[in-house]
């Protein structure tokens, strides 16, 4: 009686084939949407944007491009920090570059350019596959963190070896630099969550995701019904790229406002996407919001329950987080390799036939 599709008629294949075909569903998103951007804004604070809204809406962005291409296609990538650090850098010079264009197709042109780099470092995908191919992304990472450190140019010649992101605004708001405003930080960061998951979504339910599902499940078979591999994987690196590039400009820009890029985009961030998208769900763009706020909420949660309530040393909770996402890796590995979105799938089966025995 909570959750059922009885009642939802369509007479049409697109009515049929739309995002969310049951109407509840339809609702319970914008009912969603219309709380993030109509209610959110007008009660957030600077601790709440840059603790936990802020970093979950940039990891979300990250975690659907990575899950496009490891989930959806099947090639696994440990380059996500690299691929971040592009956009980073690419979003700065741009920013310094035409300081006259607004800070909004900064970071679209920077996600741009990361797709291109995805493109030239997947081209090893045609060839190699599974473990040597994660080996391959791994040193596109080190490699991309060694240039971004020594090559002076991208950093403008700084001294320092930082990167600081100058002050833009968007309709007159400033949404970089020392004087901005949580909300406006927030929306700017939610305009592309939201237009980023919208994306992703079609993609996957399209020809494109079709064919990213075909090379992931079987390349052979895939290729003998017609599925060109070079078009399917280098599209995949492509457009994973590119929103791995948006979220990694917007962590620059909007979230931190200055990086080093060894220290932020490092390996660790690598694997920390890779957890989100583990933990919420391979191939699942639900999943890629689900891993990312289980792993933004985490730290924040052991810190309140052990450090401030409970009296622990931080460095004590630092370690119980780091056991909790290592048992709950294994634990979804083995139970559960879909993640919370298959948890989320049962849940919703179960509403559909309850207070029936099932």
């Amino acid at each position: 009686m909570i959750y059922r599709e009885a009642g939802d008629f369509h007479t049409s294949y697109t009515g049929d084939g739309q995002t969310f075909p049951i109407r509840f569903d339809r609702y319970r998103y914008y009912a969603v949407l219309a709380v993030a951007f109509l209610v959110v804004p007008f009660l957030i604070n600077d601790y709440w944007a840059n603790a936990l809204l802020l970093p979950f809406l940039i990891y979300a962005i990250a975690a659907i491009g990575l899950n496009i291409l490891t989930g959806y296609c099947g090639q696994v990538s440990l380059g996500t920090g690299g691929f971040m650090a592009v956009g980073a850098y690419a979003c700065y010079k741009l920013m310094t570059a035409f300081p006259e264009v607004n800070i909004f197709f900064h970071v679209i042109l920077a996600g741009g350019i990361t797709a291109g780099v995805g493109v030239l470092f997947g081209l090893p995908s045609l060839r190699i596959k599974g473990f040597y191919l994660a080996v391959a992304t791994l040193a596109a990472q080190f490699f991309l963190v060694w240039l971004f450190n020594r090559v002076p140019w991208f950093y403008n010649y700084s001294a320092s070896g930082q990167i600081s992101a100058p002050e833009r605004t968007v309709f007159g708001i400033e949404v970089t630099g020392p004087n901005t405003e949580a909300w406006a930080t927030y929306l700017f960061c939610l305009v592309f969550c939201v237009v980023s998951a919208i994306i992703a979504r079609n993609l996957t339910r399209g020809r494109l995701g079709r064919s990213w599902m075909a090379i992931r499940d079987m390349d052979i078979a895939a290729e003998i019904i017609g599925v060109n591999p070079l078009r399917a994987k280098l599209s995949a690196f492509a457009i994973s790229s590119f929103f791995v590039g948006v979220s990694g400009a917007l962590f620059f820009a909007v979230y931190l406002g200055a990086v080093e890029v060894g220290e932020v985009f490092g390996i660790q961030k690598s694997f920390l996407v890779l957890f989100m998208v583990i933990i919420g769900g391979l191939g699942s763009i639900f999943g890629s919001f689900a891993g990312a706020a289980f792993l933004v909420l985490l730290p924040v949660a052991l810190k309140v329950l052990g450090v401030d309530m409970m009296g622990w040393p931080t460095d004590i909770v630092a370690h119980f987080q780091l056991l909790i996402v290592g048992g709950l890796i294994v634990t979804f590995l083995i139970l559960e390799p879909h993640g919370l979105a298959q948890l989320w799938r049962v849940a919703k089966e179960k509403l559909r036939l309850w207070p029936f025995p099932h």
